[in-house]
């Protein structure tokens, strides 16, 4: 029997396979998410029961990138992936520090795009646009870019835990390096990234393979191929490391297996 579909979800969105951003918003504590994701992510956990830990990681990630892009006096964002809103978003974290930041979220995902509608409704320096990463001409050329962004300014752009859904046929490298032509110089760019690196020779750990029974699977990298992907920018201190690693908080919830974060993250300065 199918699903039964929520007043708010949009008609044309699957309810029979689980989504990763749907799923995320479940290992994250939301509400945005339906039982087939709910049901894959219990699953999840049982293979992977750490998997709650590196969401939390990544986020923490984010929150810590928003303030660092603030203080270095950037006041415009370009989140691309942005996911499912939960507390912690971007402009929640950018105007608590400097009200006249301006937030463009970028996402696919019509569940996603829904409810960031619904939250910015009353917040005019913020919006969403749905369209695909690997689609920059539309992200660059919206309507949406034009009202919010100033392209001769130095701005963030946010490719957070969304680039390890991008295969390598469909040209990652190809398309960020559109996106980082079109900034200003003195820009930022903002990336975490799921990686195979030092895993202990688990390279086929049941946790990746698993999203492949999602309508986003995984594509893990390595810390090089990562690099690559950032390729002219200069990495700020401290480089590309685990999530938990990147300028930690004394709050944050840090310990000595910085790679169960399976999480790289880094940040990158356009010169």
């Amino acid at each position: 029997m199918p699903a039964e579909r929520p007043s708010w979800a949009p008609q044309h969105i699957d309810l029979d396979k689980p989504n990763a951003a749907r799923v995320y918003d479940y290992f994250l504590g939301g509400a945005c998410n339906f039982e087939i994701d709910r049901q894959f992510a219990e699953n999840f956990l049982t293979v992977m029961p750490e998997i709650e830990l590196v969401a939390r990681r990544n986020r923490a990630f984010l929150r810590r990138a928003v303030r660092f892009c603030v203080d270095q006096g950037i006041r415009q964002f370009l989140d691309i992936g942005s996911g499912i809103p939960t507390v912690g978003n971007v402009h929640q974290i950018a105007q608590q520090m400097a009200p006249e930041c301006r937030v463009l979220y970028v996402d696919n995902e019509p569940v996603a795009v829904a409810h960031s509608e619904l939250m910015l409704e009353h917040n005019p320096n913020a919006a969403v646009l749905q369209a695909d990463l690997r689609d920059p001409a539309t992200v660059l050329g919206s309507e949406s870019a034009r009202q919010l962004l100033d392209f001769d300014a130095p701005m963030a752009l946010l490719m957070v835990a969304v680039l390890h859904f991008v295969p390598e046929s469909a040209h990652p490298r190809s398309a960020i390096e559109q996106y980082l032509k079109a900034l200003a110089p003195g820009s930022l760019f903002v990336v975490s990234h799921v990686s195979i690196d030092d895993w202990d020779g688990e390279q086929s750990r049941p946790g990746v393979p698993s999203y492949n029974q999602t309508t986003t699977p995984v594509y893990a990298r390595t810390r090089q191929q990562v690099l690559e992907l950032m390729a002219g920018t200069e990495l700020v201190a401290p480089g590309l490391v685990w999530a938990q690693d990147w300028r930690a908080d004394p709050s944050d919830d840090v310990d000595d297996k910085p790679k169960h974060s399976f999480i790289l993250a880094g940040v990158g300065r356009k010169s």
